[in-house]
């Protein structure tokens, strides 16, 4: 009988890594990042192509990460969007 994977092996967080948010084990790709795309309307195997250095599974245990801890990840991605939409209001006031 095949053993199965502990798919909870794919998913880490290290305080000195990605402002210690969720990522792909040894990667610096975000759940954050992979969600956001999938939310753009791409498949996990679209994904996939735009990472090739990940595998279906990982993404796939992602976005199950994501389902599971939704409040979490939707709070990451509000920050990023409110810290890019800051740079470039300082961008076009000619602060940087």
């Amino acid at each position: 009988m095949a053993t199965g994977i502990d798919i909870s092996e794919f998913i880490v967080a290290s305080p000195d890594i990605c402002n210690a948010r969720p990522r792909i084990a040894g990667t610096r790709i975000t759940i954050q990042s992979l969600v956001m795309d999938h939310k753009t309307g791409m498949s996990a195997e679209a994904i996939a192509k735009e990472y090739p250095q990940l595998s279906l599974a990982q993404i796939y245990s992602a976005l199950a990460y994501y389902h599971a801890n939704k409040e979490q990840i939707e709070a990451d991605i509000d920050a990023y969007l409110a810290d890019c939409e800051d740079w470039e209001s300082r961008y076009r006031a000619g602060e940087l």
